[in-house]
C-alpha cells in the first residue's frame, strides 16, 4: 500500500512525499525491489539527486528488466551529469539502436552535444530523422516528441542559411 501511496503522490508531482514513501519502504526484504527502486529512480530525476540515483541504479542493474527501462536511461544521464562521462557514453552506446529507443538515442545526442562533440551529435539526430521515413503512422506518432526534438537540434547544430 506505502509503494501505491508513493505511486500515486509522483503521478500527482508530491515527489519528495514519494521519495520518502519510497526510502522507507524499500528496506528489508524489499531493498533489491525492482518497481519500487524504478519508480525512486524517476523521482531522484525529478528533484536531480544524481548520485541518490546512481546508487539507487546500482542496486538493481542487474535485473534483465532494468536494460530496456526508462531508468535504465535516466541512469545513463545522470553519470553524464556527475561527469562520469566514460561510464555514461557506454550505457547510451549500449541502449542505441536502430529504428527503436528515440529517447534515450536523443539524449545520447544531447550528451555528445554538451561534450563538445556536435558531428556525433549530428549523425545521431540524423540517423533519428533518416528512420522516421520508415516508421508506421503509429510508431511516428509514438516517438514524436522525440523526432522533433531532434529535428530543432540539428537545426540548431547546422543552421538553414
Amino acid at each position: 500500500n506505502r509503494m501505491a501511496l508513493a505511486d500515486a503522490y509522483l503521478d500527482a508531482g508530491q515527489v519528495d512525499k514519494a521519495i520518502d514513501l519510497y526510502e522507507n519502504s524499500l528496506t528489508g526484504t524489499f531493498v533489491g525491489n525492482e518497481q519500487g527502486n524504478m519508480q525512486l529512480i524517476i523521482a531522484y530525476f525529478e528533484k536531480r539527486r544524481f548520485e541518490d540515483l546512481i546508487n539507487t541504479a546500482k542496486k538493481i542493474y542487474h535485473l534483465p528488466q532494468f536494460v530496456r527501462s526508462r531508468a535504465h536511461m535516466l541512469y545513463a544521464i545522470s553519470l553524464g551529469y556527475t561527469n562520469d562521462n566514460e561510464a555514461a557514453e557506454k550505457e547510451f552506446a549500449f541502449m542505441k539502436g536502430r529504428f527503436s529507443n528515440y529517447e534515450s538515442r536523443y539524449h545520447y545526442g544531447m550528451f555528445l552535444k554538451r561534450s563538445m562533440r556536435t558531428d556525433e551529435a549530428k549523425k545521431i539526430f540524423m540517423e533519428m530523422l533518416n528512420e522516421a521515413s520508415h516508421l508506421s503512422s503509429n510508431e511516428k506518432r509514438n516517438n514524436r516528441v522525440w523526432l522533433n526534438h531532434a529535428k530543432e537540434e540539428l537545426k540548431a547544430i547546422v543552421p538553414v542559411n
